[in-house]
């Protein structure tokens, strides 16, 4: 007898010694099967006072509740939605002739590629020759205000709110008796590319304005980075900026008013950054100049069920 033999005996025989050959007998089917514990769901919504009180100064969602462990499917729909209206954003690209059918000198920096663009950012900081080239040749020199709009992480923003703000902003510059460089685009940019345009127009002020990191369902911000004597080498520290700026933000025709007082105390102080003080116009600035809890932008619904 094998071994695979003798292991069937010792299964069989402890089966009859469990009771296989008197099983015991069927139990008997109740005549009425009664109804499961009654749960529904989803909860009631109810926010806890933390949560109704962050709400009120944030877009953020906040005390959204769940279903069991999980999202409400309407939490989950409104995240999708707006998680893709970022990714599509971030995709965009600034299309080549564009800056050319606005009017403005086309400048694209140093990188080859969108994915490039992405994965490469220092190459987005300084201008390709070509373009180094032709600013040189085409841009206006010893102005006070030199701006730039760009795409930044958000070519459809550039496309969208880009030429309204620029020309507002430039209109308002000009109000205050600022002369203003010859608008540029620039593709495949990031902030500090400002530096060398700033630079080579011998600028005193530089003020890029390109499209911002998209959030979850704002994919059309901009933002704008300001700086007093461009050159290439300014870091973080010597610049000033304001983001948000879109309908459901800071609408870009009050972004230029603010943006021109802030040129107008770079000018006065002449610096910009840490060091600059907001205080001789805070009126001017609004919000923008005093510290505290600012009234949240309004958040769209892109899904409904």
């Amino acid at each position: 007898m094998n071994e695979l033999s003798r292991t069937r005996d010792l299964v069989a025989q402890l089966r009859r010694q469990l009771g296989e050959n008197d099983p015991l007998p069927p139990r008997p089917r109740p005549q009425e099967i009664p109804f499961p514990p009654v749960r529904v769901f989803p909860t009631p919504a109810r926010r806890s006072a933390f949560a109704e009180q962050a709400a009120a100064h944030t877009t953020a969602l906040v005390g959204i509740g769940h279903v069991g462990t999980r999202y409400a499917t309407d939490v989950v729909l409104q995240f999708q939605a707006e998680l893709a209206v970022a990714h599509g954003a971030v995709a965009a690209e600034l299309p080549g002739d564009w800056a050319q059918s606005k009017g403005y000198v086309p400048l694209v920096s140093r990188v080859s590629s969108h994915r490039e663009f992405l994965l490469r950012p220092d190459l987005g900081r300084r201008l390709s020759p070509e373009s180094l080239q032709l600013w040189t040749e085409q841009s206006r020199k010893d102005i006070d205000v030199q701006p730039i709009l760009a795409d930044g992480l958000s070519a459809v923003a550039c496309m969208g709110a880009g030429p309204e703000l620029l020309e507002a902003f430039s209109a308002e510059c000009q109000k205050r008796g600022f002369t203003v460089g010859t608008p540029a685009c620039a593709k495949f940019a990031r902030v500090w590319l400002q530096d060398e345009i700033g630079q080579v127009a011998r600028a005193r002020v530089a003020v890029i304005l390109l499209g911002e990191r998209p959030g979850l369902g704002t994919g059309d911000g901009l933002s704008a980075y300001l700086v007093h004597g461009p050159r290439v080498g300014n870091t973080d520290g010597n610049r000033n900026m304001m983001s948000n700026i879109h309908a459901r933000g800071i609408v870009p025709a009050d972004a230029a008013k603010r943006l021109a007082v802030l040129v107008q105390l770079m000018l006065e102080q002449t610096t910009s950054g840490v060091g600059l003080d907001l205080a001789p116009r805070a009126a001017e600035l609004g919000e923008a100049a005093r510290g505290g809890y600012r009234a949240p932008q309004a958040r769209s619904r892109l899904v409904e069920v």
